[in-house]
Protein backbone atom coordinates (compact mmCIF):
# COMPACT_ATOMS: atom_id res chain seq x y z
CA UNK A 1 0.00 0.00 0.00
CA UNK A 2 2.86 2.77 0.23
CA UNK A 3 3.12 5.02 -2.23
CA UNK A 4 7.12 5.05 -4.24
CA UNK A 5 8.73 8.68 -4.13
CA UNK A 6 9.91 9.69 -7.64
CA UNK A 7 12.42 12.99 -6.18
CA UNK A 8 14.17 12.89 -3.36
CA UNK A 9 13.43 13.51 0.32
CA UNK A 10 12.04 17.12 0.26
CA UNK A 11 10.15 16.51 -2.99
CA UNK A 12 8.64 18.86 -5.07
CA UNK A 13 7.56 21.35 -2.60
CA UNK A 14 4.72 21.01 -0.13
CA UNK A 15 0.92 21.13 -1.23
CA UNK A 16 -2.21 21.51 0.86
CA UNK A 17 -5.38 19.46 -0.38
CA UNK A 18 -8.47 21.47 0.30
CA UNK A 19 -11.30 19.02 0.54
CA UNK A 20 -11.33 14.70 1.90
CA UNK A 21 -13.27 13.55 -0.88
CA UNK A 22 -12.41 11.08 -3.13
CA UNK A 23 -11.37 13.68 -5.57
CA UNK A 24 -8.84 15.22 -2.98
CA UNK A 25 -7.68 12.02 -1.63
CA UNK A 26 -7.15 10.97 -5.26
CA UNK A 27 -5.21 13.75 -5.74
CA UNK A 28 -3.13 13.65 -2.32
CA UNK A 29 -1.98 10.17 -3.61
CA UNK A 30 -1.34 11.33 -6.68
CA UNK A 31 1.03 14.03 -5.62
CA UNK A 32 2.91 11.72 -2.97
CA UNK A 33 4.00 9.40 -5.77
CA UNK A 34 5.23 12.40 -7.66
CA UNK A 35 7.35 13.35 -4.53
CA UNK A 36 5.60 16.11 -3.15
CA UNK A 37 4.84 16.31 0.58
CA UNK A 38 1.30 16.98 1.13
CA UNK A 39 -1.43 17.93 4.34
CA UNK A 40 -4.79 17.09 3.60
CA UNK A 41 -7.46 19.23 5.08
CA UNK A 42 -11.04 18.27 5.73
CA UNK A 43 -13.67 20.17 7.59
CA UNK A 44 -15.97 16.70 8.50
CA UNK A 45 -14.95 15.05 11.04
CA UNK A 46 -14.74 12.13 8.15
CA UNK A 47 -13.05 11.40 4.86
CA UNK A 48 -14.77 10.01 1.70
CA UNK A 49 -17.78 12.86 0.72
CA UNK A 50 -20.52 10.93 -1.12
CA UNK A 51 -18.69 7.71 -0.34
CA UNK A 52 -19.75 6.00 3.44
CA UNK A 53 -19.84 2.69 4.60
CA UNK A 54 -22.48 1.42 7.32
CA UNK A 55 -24.43 -1.19 8.80
CA UNK A 56 -28.48 -2.19 9.38
CA UNK A 57 -28.58 -4.90 11.29
CA UNK A 58 -25.71 -6.08 11.10
CA UNK A 59 -25.07 -6.08 7.98
CA UNK A 60 -22.50 -4.06 5.72
CA UNK A 61 -24.07 -1.58 3.23
CA UNK A 62 -23.18 1.50 1.17
CA UNK A 63 -25.05 4.43 2.80
CA UNK A 64 -24.08 6.94 -0.45
CA UNK A 65 -22.44 6.01 -3.82
CA UNK A 66 -22.43 1.93 -4.36
CA UNK A 67 -21.03 1.03 -7.67
CA UNK A 68 -18.16 1.96 -9.92
CA UNK A 69 -17.76 2.05 -13.67
CA UNK A 70 -15.51 -0.52 -14.36
CA UNK A 71 -15.30 0.54 -17.88
CA UNK A 72 -13.30 3.38 -17.37
CA UNK A 73 -10.08 2.48 -15.34
CA UNK A 74 -9.13 5.46 -12.90
CA UNK A 75 -11.67 3.89 -9.66
CA UNK A 76 -10.67 -0.04 -10.43
CA UNK A 77 -7.24 1.15 -10.78
CA UNK A 78 -7.09 3.46 -7.77
CA UNK A 79 -8.48 0.34 -5.53
CA UNK A 80 -5.65 -2.03 -7.05
CA UNK A 81 -3.42 0.70 -5.79
CA UNK A 82 -4.36 0.59 -2.24
CA UNK A 83 -5.02 -2.81 -1.26
CA UNK A 84 -8.93 -3.59 -2.43
CA UNK A 85 -8.09 -5.70 -5.50
CA UNK A 86 -9.20 -8.90 -3.81
CA UNK A 87 -12.24 -6.79 -2.52
CA UNK A 88 -13.46 -6.00 -6.00
CA UNK A 89 -16.95 -7.41 -6.68
CA UNK A 90 -19.31 -7.16 -9.81
CA UNK A 91 -22.55 -7.58 -9.03
CA UNK A 92 -23.91 -10.68 -8.01
CA UNK A 93 -27.11 -10.52 -10.70
CA UNK A 94 -27.91 -8.13 -13.54
CA UNK A 95 -31.14 -6.65 -14.90
CA UNK A 96 -32.88 -3.80 -13.85
CA UNK A 97 -36.52 -2.78 -14.37
CA UNK A 98 -38.27 0.40 -15.07
CA UNK A 99 -41.86 1.27 -13.48
CA UNK A 100 -44.21 2.56 -16.79
CA UNK A 101 -47.78 2.81 -17.07
CA UNK A 102 -48.87 1.40 -14.55
CA UNK A 103 -46.26 -1.95 -14.30
CA UNK A 104 -42.70 -3.19 -13.41
CA UNK A 105 -41.10 -3.45 -16.86
CA UNK A 106 -37.44 -4.97 -18.07
CA UNK A 107 -34.86 -2.06 -18.70
CA UNK A 108 -34.49 -2.24 -22.64
CA UNK A 109 -31.58 -3.10 -24.73
CA UNK A 110 -30.21 -1.09 -26.83
CA UNK A 111 -29.75 2.51 -25.73
CA UNK A 112 -27.78 4.89 -24.23
CA UNK A 113 -28.61 6.80 -21.26
CA UNK A 114 -32.14 5.98 -22.30
CA UNK A 115 -31.92 7.42 -25.92
CA UNK A 116 -33.26 4.03 -28.18
CA UNK A 117 -31.50 3.30 -31.43
CA UNK A 118 -34.67 1.94 -32.65
CA UNK A 119 -38.11 0.91 -31.76
CA UNK A 120 -37.25 -2.95 -31.45
CA UNK A 121 -36.00 -3.28 -28.48
CA UNK A 122 -38.70 -1.18 -26.71
CA UNK A 123 -41.62 -2.56 -28.52
CA UNK A 124 -41.35 -6.30 -26.05
CA UNK A 125 -40.45 -4.36 -22.80
CA UNK A 126 -43.55 -2.59 -22.34
CA UNK A 127 -42.39 0.71 -21.33
CA UNK A 128 -43.94 2.79 -24.51
CA UNK A 129 -47.68 3.25 -25.53
CA UNK A 130 -48.01 2.24 -29.05
CA UNK A 131 -48.07 5.90 -30.45
CA UNK A 132 -44.41 6.50 -28.33
CA UNK A 133 -42.67 3.58 -30.36
CA UNK A 134 -44.86 4.51 -34.15
CA UNK A 135 -42.66 8.49 -33.07
CA UNK A 136 -39.52 6.55 -32.65
CA UNK A 137 -39.91 4.64 -35.96
CA UNK A 138 -40.81 7.61 -38.30
CA UNK A 139 -37.58 9.86 -36.73
CA UNK A 140 -35.19 9.11 -39.60
CA UNK A 141 -37.56 11.04 -41.67
CA UNK A 142 -37.15 14.18 -39.85
CA UNK A 143 -35.05 16.97 -41.60
CA UNK A 144 -32.00 17.37 -39.61
CA UNK A 145 -32.42 19.61 -35.70
CA UNK A 146 -29.04 21.71 -35.21
CA UNK A 147 -27.51 21.94 -31.82
CA UNK A 148 -25.90 24.28 -31.99
CA UNK A 149 -22.79 24.66 -28.93
CA UNK A 150 -25.26 23.36 -26.56
CA UNK A 151 -28.53 21.33 -25.61
CA UNK A 152 -30.57 20.36 -23.18
CA UNK A 153 -30.57 16.48 -23.68
CA UNK A 154 -34.26 15.73 -22.90
CA UNK A 155 -35.47 19.07 -25.01
CA UNK A 156 -33.17 17.73 -28.02
CA UNK A 157 -34.77 13.98 -27.29
CA UNK A 158 -38.66 15.00 -27.27
CA UNK A 159 -38.02 17.16 -30.39
CA UNK A 160 -36.78 14.13 -32.44
CA UNK A 161 -38.67 10.87 -30.51
CA UNK A 162 -41.16 12.68 -28.71
CA UNK A 163 -41.63 13.22 -24.66
CA UNK A 164 -42.64 9.83 -24.11
CA UNK A 165 -38.85 8.89 -24.41
CA UNK A 166 -38.04 11.20 -22.23
CA UNK A 167 -40.44 11.31 -19.45
CA UNK A 168 -40.29 7.27 -19.15
CA UNK A 169 -36.60 6.43 -20.12
CA UNK A 170 -34.31 9.19 -20.12
CA UNK A 171 -35.53 11.20 -17.15
CA UNK A 172 -35.37 7.89 -14.78
CA UNK A 173 -31.68 6.84 -16.10
CA UNK A 174 -30.06 10.46 -16.41
CA UNK A 175 -31.83 12.34 -14.68
CA UNK A 176 -31.23 9.27 -11.55
CA UNK A 177 -27.23 10.07 -12.35
CA UNK A 178 -27.51 13.43 -11.45
CA UNK A 179 -31.16 13.77 -9.47
CA UNK A 180 -31.60 16.17 -12.07
CA UNK A 181 -34.22 17.29 -14.83
CA UNK A 182 -33.86 15.75 -18.13
CA UNK A 183 -34.83 18.84 -19.50
CA UNK A 184 -32.12 20.83 -18.17
CA UNK A 185 -29.02 18.85 -18.10
CA UNK A 186 -26.56 19.61 -21.31
CA UNK A 187 -25.81 16.60 -23.52
CA UNK A 188 -22.68 18.19 -24.49
CA UNK A 189 -21.37 17.99 -20.56
CA UNK A 190 -23.64 14.74 -19.38
CA UNK A 191 -23.20 12.53 -22.55
CA UNK A 192 -20.71 13.93 -24.83
CA UNK A 193 -20.44 10.76 -27.29
CA UNK A 194 -24.26 10.78 -28.40
CA UNK A 195 -23.57 14.89 -28.51
CA UNK A 196 -20.76 14.47 -30.82
CA UNK A 197 -22.85 11.71 -33.03
CA UNK A 198 -25.90 14.05 -33.16
CA UNK A 199 -23.66 16.95 -34.63
CA UNK A 200 -22.18 14.36 -37.38
CA UNK A 201 -25.97 12.65 -38.16
CA UNK A 202 -29.07 13.66 -39.25
CA UNK A 203 -30.91 11.33 -37.33
CA UNK A 204 -30.97 10.68 -33.34
CA UNK A 205 -31.54 7.14 -34.51
CA UNK A 206 -28.14 6.89 -36.20
CA UNK A 207 -25.98 8.90 -33.80
CA UNK A 208 -27.19 6.69 -31.04
CA UNK A 209 -26.52 3.28 -33.24
CA UNK A 210 -23.02 5.69 -33.84
CA UNK A 211 -22.24 5.73 -30.26
CA UNK A 212 -23.34 1.90 -29.75
CA UNK A 213 -21.13 0.73 -32.54
CA UNK A 214 -18.06 2.86 -30.59
CA UNK A 215 -18.68 1.78 -27.04
CA UNK A 216 -18.81 -1.92 -28.61
CA UNK A 217 -15.34 -1.67 -30.09
CA UNK A 218 -13.97 -0.78 -26.96
CA UNK A 219 -15.88 -2.47 -24.31
CA UNK A 220 -13.91 -4.97 -22.27
CA UNK A 221 -14.53 -8.43 -21.00
CA UNK A 222 -15.87 -7.65 -17.85
CA UNK A 223 -18.63 -6.47 -15.61
CA UNK A 224 -19.57 -2.60 -16.86
CA UNK A 225 -19.90 -1.80 -13.06
CA UNK A 226 -18.38 -3.25 -9.92
CA UNK A 227 -18.75 -2.64 -6.10
CA UNK A 228 -16.66 -3.31 -2.95
CA UNK A 229 -16.80 -6.49 -0.69
CA UNK A 230 -17.56 -4.23 2.42
CA UNK A 231 -18.71 -1.16 0.83
CA UNK A 232 -17.59 1.44 -2.27
CA UNK A 233 -17.44 3.65 1.43
CA UNK A 234 -14.67 1.44 2.14
CA UNK A 235 -12.18 3.03 -0.57
CA UNK A 236 -11.43 6.93 0.59
CA UNK A 237 -10.27 5.11 3.90
CA UNK A 238 -8.57 2.76 1.94
CA UNK A 239 -6.58 5.55 0.02
CA UNK A 240 -6.31 7.46 3.36
CA UNK A 241 -4.07 5.14 4.62
CA UNK A 242 -1.90 4.93 1.63
CA UNK A 243 -1.32 8.34 1.86
CA UNK A 244 -0.49 8.24 5.44
CA UNK A 245 1.88 5.06 5.14
CA UNK A 246 3.63 7.46 2.28
CA UNK A 247 4.14 10.44 4.75
CA UNK A 248 1.29 12.59 3.78
CA UNK A 249 -0.82 14.05 6.87
CA UNK A 250 -4.11 14.34 6.97
CA UNK A 251 -6.75 16.49 9.75
CA UNK A 252 -10.18 16.09 9.86
CA UNK A 253 -12.20 18.65 11.51
CA UNK A 254 -10.12 21.48 9.86
CA UNK A 255 -12.29 23.96 8.06
CA UNK A 256 -10.24 26.33 5.71
CA UNK A 257 -11.55 30.03 6.30
CA UNK A 258 -9.32 31.79 3.91
CA UNK A 259 -6.64 31.34 1.00
CA UNK A 260 -4.60 33.61 -0.10
CA UNK A 261 -1.19 34.27 -2.52
CA UNK A 262 2.14 35.13 -0.49
CA UNK A 263 4.11 37.17 -2.31
CA UNK A 264 7.58 36.00 -4.08
CA UNK A 265 10.91 37.25 -3.20
CA UNK A 266 12.72 40.20 -5.44
CA UNK A 267 14.39 37.32 -7.56
CA UNK A 268 10.69 35.83 -8.52
CA UNK A 269 11.44 32.55 -6.79
CA UNK A 270 9.33 31.47 -4.33
CA UNK A 271 5.38 32.75 -3.79
CA UNK A 272 3.15 30.06 -2.69
CA UNK A 273 -0.18 30.36 -0.56
CA UNK A 274 -1.16 30.95 3.38
CA UNK A 275 -4.27 28.63 4.06
CA UNK A 276 -6.17 29.93 7.02
CA UNK A 277 -7.91 27.24 9.57
CA UNK A 278 -9.90 27.85 12.41
CA UNK A 279 -6.59 26.72 14.08
CA UNK A 280 -3.74 28.22 12.48
CA UNK A 281 -2.25 29.32 9.38
CA UNK A 282 -0.29 26.99 6.91
CA UNK A 283 1.91 28.30 4.26
CA UNK A 284 2.48 25.93 1.23
CA UNK A 285 3.58 26.25 -2.50
CA UNK A 286 0.72 25.35 -3.89
CA UNK A 287 -3.17 24.03 -3.20
CA UNK A 288 -5.54 21.91 -4.91
CA UNK A 289 -8.86 22.82 -4.19
CA UNK A 290 -11.08 19.83 -4.12
CA UNK A 291 -14.37 20.98 -2.60
CA UNK A 292 -18.27 21.64 -3.43
CA UNK A 293 -18.55 25.18 -6.21
CA UNK A 294 -20.43 26.87 -2.65
CA UNK A 295 -16.74 26.25 -0.86
CA UNK A 296 -14.39 27.08 -3.88
CA UNK A 297 -16.24 30.24 -4.30
CA UNK A 298 -16.02 31.72 -0.94
CA UNK A 299 -12.19 30.29 -0.94
CA UNK A 300 -11.25 32.05 -4.17
CA UNK A 301 -13.28 35.20 -3.77
CA UNK A 302 -10.41 37.03 -2.60
CA UNK A 303 -7.72 35.78 -5.04
CA UNK A 304 -9.86 34.44 -8.07
CA UNK A 305 -13.21 36.97 -8.19
CA UNK A 306 -14.39 35.52 -11.31
CA UNK A 307 -13.95 32.29 -11.00
CA UNK A 308 -15.92 32.56 -7.68
CA UNK A 309 -18.80 34.60 -9.25
CA UNK A 310 -19.07 31.38 -11.63
CA UNK A 311 -18.82 28.89 -8.79
CA UNK A 312 -21.68 30.90 -7.32
CA UNK A 313 -23.72 29.96 -10.09
CA UNK A 314 -23.89 26.07 -9.82
CA UNK A 315 -26.88 24.57 -8.30
CA UNK A 316 -27.11 21.56 -6.57
CA UNK A 317 -29.81 18.95 -5.74
CA UNK A 318 -29.93 17.24 -2.55
CA UNK A 319 -31.58 13.86 -1.86
CA UNK A 320 -32.47 10.68 0.79
CA UNK A 321 -31.76 7.43 0.52
CA UNK A 322 -33.56 5.09 2.95
CA UNK A 323 -32.00 1.75 3.18
CA UNK A 324 -34.18 -0.80 4.84
CA UNK A 325 -33.61 -4.56 5.99
CA UNK A 326 -36.48 -6.96 5.72
CA UNK A 327 -36.83 -10.49 6.75
CA UNK A 328 -36.03 -12.08 3.41
CA UNK A 329 -38.88 -14.63 3.93
CA UNK A 330 -41.13 -10.96 3.62
CA UNK A 331 -38.76 -9.99 0.61
CA UNK A 332 -39.54 -13.28 -1.23
CA UNK A 333 -41.57 -12.42 -3.81
CA UNK A 334 -39.68 -9.41 -5.16
CA UNK A 335 -37.83 -9.82 -8.67
CA UNK A 336 -34.43 -10.67 -8.88
CA UNK A 337 -32.57 -8.19 -10.06
CA UNK A 338 -30.30 -5.18 -9.62
CA UNK A 339 -33.48 -2.70 -8.84
CA UNK A 340 -35.96 -0.70 -10.59
CA UNK A 341 -36.09 2.81 -11.57
CA UNK A 342 -39.77 5.16 -10.95
CA UNK A 343 -40.01 7.86 -13.76
CA UNK A 344 -41.66 11.25 -12.19
CA UNK A 345 -44.10 10.96 -14.56
CA UNK A 346 -45.75 8.12 -13.04
CA UNK A 347 -46.22 10.16 -9.76
CA UNK A 348 -44.56 8.32 -6.84
CA UNK A 349 -42.49 9.52 -4.57
CA UNK A 350 -39.48 7.33 -4.09
CA UNK A 351 -37.15 7.49 -7.53
CA UNK A 352 -35.55 4.51 -7.48
CA UNK A 353 -34.86 1.27 -5.58
CA UNK A 354 -31.76 -0.69 -5.37
CA UNK A 355 -32.37 -4.39 -4.46
CA UNK A 356 -28.89 -4.54 -2.58
CA UNK A 357 -29.54 -7.82 -0.98
CA UNK A 358 -29.54 -9.49 -4.34
CA UNK A 359 -27.17 -7.24 -6.21
CA UNK A 360 -24.21 -7.47 -3.88
CA UNK A 361 -23.23 -11.20 -2.54
CA UNK A 362 -21.38 -9.46 0.06
CA UNK A 363 -24.53 -7.43 1.61
CA UNK A 364 -26.68 -10.89 2.12
CA UNK A 365 -23.72 -12.69 3.44
CA UNK A 366 -23.76 -10.12 6.73
CA UNK A 367 -27.21 -11.74 7.58
CA UNK A 368 -28.37 -14.36 5.18
CA UNK A 369 -31.87 -14.79 7.05
CA UNK A 370 -31.95 -10.05 6.61
CA UNK A 371 -32.49 -8.59 2.59
CA UNK A 372 -31.58 -5.25 2.21
CA UNK A 373 -32.50 -2.76 -0.27
CA UNK A 374 -32.37 1.01 -0.51
CA UNK A 375 -34.74 3.89 -2.08
CA UNK A 376 -33.92 7.47 -3.48
CA UNK A 377 -36.37 10.50 -3.00
CA UNK A 378 -35.60 13.47 -4.26
CA UNK A 379 -34.27 15.32 -6.97
CA UNK A 380 -33.36 18.74 -8.43
CA UNK A 381 -36.82 20.97 -8.18
CA UNK A 382 -38.57 17.69 -6.39
CA UNK A 383 -37.20 18.24 -2.57
CA UNK A 384 -40.00 18.81 -0.71
CA UNK A 385 -39.80 15.05 0.56
CA UNK A 386 -36.86 15.76 1.97
CA UNK A 387 -38.35 18.23 4.85
CA UNK A 388 -39.91 15.22 6.17
CA UNK A 389 -38.18 13.55 9.27
CA UNK A 390 -36.67 10.36 8.57
CA UNK A 391 -39.47 8.19 10.20
CA UNK A 392 -42.24 9.59 7.19
CA UNK A 393 -39.49 9.08 4.43
CA UNK A 394 -39.37 5.57 5.33
CA UNK A 395 -43.06 5.45 5.64
CA UNK A 396 -43.54 6.93 1.91
CA UNK A 397 -41.29 4.49 0.73
CA UNK A 398 -43.04 1.64 2.01
CA UNK A 399 -45.93 2.60 0.29
CA UNK A 400 -44.36 3.07 -2.94
CA UNK A 401 -42.30 -0.36 -2.40
CA UNK A 402 -46.15 -2.01 -1.21
CA UNK A 403 -47.99 -0.41 -4.25
CA UNK A 404 -45.16 -1.40 -7.10
CA UNK A 405 -43.64 -4.93 -6.06
CA UNK A 406 -46.32 -5.67 -3.32
CA UNK A 407 -43.43 -5.32 -0.49
CA UNK A 408 -45.96 -4.70 2.55
CA UNK A 409 -43.87 -6.05 5.58
CA UNK A 410 -42.46 -3.86 7.99
CA UNK A 411 -39.09 -3.45 8.29
CA UNK A 412 -36.48 -5.08 10.58
CA UNK A 413 -34.21 -1.43 10.56
CA UNK A 414 -34.35 1.46 8.57
CA UNK A 415 -31.95 4.24 8.45
CA UNK A 416 -32.12 7.41 6.85
CA UNK A 417 -28.73 8.94 5.15
CA UNK A 418 -29.37 12.29 3.52
CA UNK A 419 -27.36 14.03 0.77
CA UNK A 420 -27.91 17.91 1.42
CA UNK A 421 -26.73 19.83 -1.60
CA UNK A 422 -25.27 16.78 -2.94
CA UNK A 423 -24.74 16.74 -6.62
CA UNK A 424 -24.07 19.29 -8.81
CA UNK A 425 -26.52 20.69 -11.47
CA UNK A 426 -25.28 20.10 -15.65
CA UNK A 427 -27.40 22.57 -17.37
CA UNK A 428 -26.83 23.80 -20.95
CA UNK A 429 -23.41 25.89 -20.66
CA UNK A 430 -22.19 24.19 -17.75
CA UNK A 431 -18.78 23.06 -19.52
CA UNK A 432 -18.50 27.14 -20.71
CA UNK A 433 -18.41 27.85 -17.21
CA UNK A 434 -15.92 25.53 -15.95
CA UNK A 435 -13.86 26.74 -18.57
CA UNK A 436 -14.15 30.18 -17.47
CA UNK A 437 -13.30 28.87 -13.75
CA UNK A 438 -10.50 27.03 -14.79
CA UNK A 439 -8.87 29.95 -17.29
CA UNK A 440 -9.41 32.34 -14.16
CA UNK A 441 -7.41 29.63 -11.56
CA UNK A 442 -4.81 29.21 -14.78
CA UNK A 443 -3.84 32.75 -13.98
CA UNK A 444 -3.14 31.63 -9.95
CA UNK A 445 0.06 29.59 -10.24
CA UNK A 446 0.39 26.89 -7.86
CA UNK A 447 -3.20 26.57 -7.70
CA UNK A 448 -5.62 23.51 -9.21
CA UNK A 449 -9.33 22.85 -8.41
CA UNK A 450 -10.85 18.95 -8.81
CA UNK A 451 -14.36 17.37 -8.40
CA UNK A 452 -17.45 16.65 -9.24
CA UNK A 453 -18.41 20.23 -10.13
CA UNK A 454 -15.98 19.73 -13.23
CA UNK A 455 -15.49 17.05 -14.66
CA UNK A 456 -18.30 14.36 -13.81
CA UNK A 457 -20.18 13.10 -11.08
CA UNK A 458 -19.06 9.62 -10.83
CA UNK A 459 -16.59 7.79 -8.82
CA UNK A 460 -13.91 7.50 -12.02
CA UNK A 461 -14.84 10.82 -12.70
CA UNK A 462 -13.88 12.52 -9.31
CA UNK A 463 -10.98 10.66 -9.38
CA UNK A 464 -9.40 11.60 -12.46
CA UNK A 465 -10.83 15.23 -11.80
CA UNK A 466 -8.43 14.72 -8.78
CA UNK A 467 -5.09 12.70 -10.44
CA UNK A 468 -5.42 15.19 -13.19
CA UNK A 469 -5.30 18.41 -11.03
CA UNK A 470 -2.14 16.47 -9.30
CA UNK A 471 -0.19 16.61 -12.47
CA UNK A 472 -0.84 19.48 -13.06
CA UNK A 473 0.95 21.13 -10.20
CA UNK A 474 3.69 18.59 -10.16
CA UNK A 475 5.04 19.76 -13.79
CA UNK A 476 5.22 23.40 -11.87
CA UNK A 477 6.08 22.60 -8.03
CA UNK A 478 10.13 23.84 -7.47
CA UNK A 479 12.05 21.26 -6.69
CA UNK A 480 12.74 21.92 -3.17
CA UNK A 481 9.90 23.49 -1.72
CA UNK A 482 10.26 27.41 -1.33
CA UNK A 483 7.55 27.65 1.47
CA UNK A 484 7.95 26.86 5.07
CA UNK A 485 5.40 25.07 7.19
CA UNK A 486 2.80 26.22 10.20
CA UNK A 487 3.66 29.54 11.39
Amino acid sequence: MDLQRTSPAGGAGHVAVIGGGISGLAAAHRLLAGGARVTVLEASDRLGGKLMAGEIAGAPVDLGAESMLARRPEATDLARAVGLADRLRPPAVTGAGVWSRGGLRPMPAGHVMGVPDGPAALAASGVLSADGLARIAAEEELPATEVGDDVAIGEFVARRFGREVVDRLVEPLLGGVYAGDAYRISMRAAVPQLFAAVRAHASLTEAVRAVRREIACRAQDGPVFVGIDGGVGLLPDAVAGAVRAAGGEIRTGVPVRELRRTPAAPDGSGGGWRVVTGGGTLTVDAVVLAVPAPAAARLLAAEAPGASGELTGVEYASMALVTMAFRRSDAAGLPVGTGFLLPPVEGRRIKAVTFSGHKWGWVGEGDPDLFVLRTSVGRYGEESDLALDDEDLVALSRTDLAETVGLAARPVAARVTRWDAGLPQYPVGHLDRVARVREQVAKLPGLAVCGAVYDGVGIPACIGSGRAAAEELLATLPPGGAAGGRE
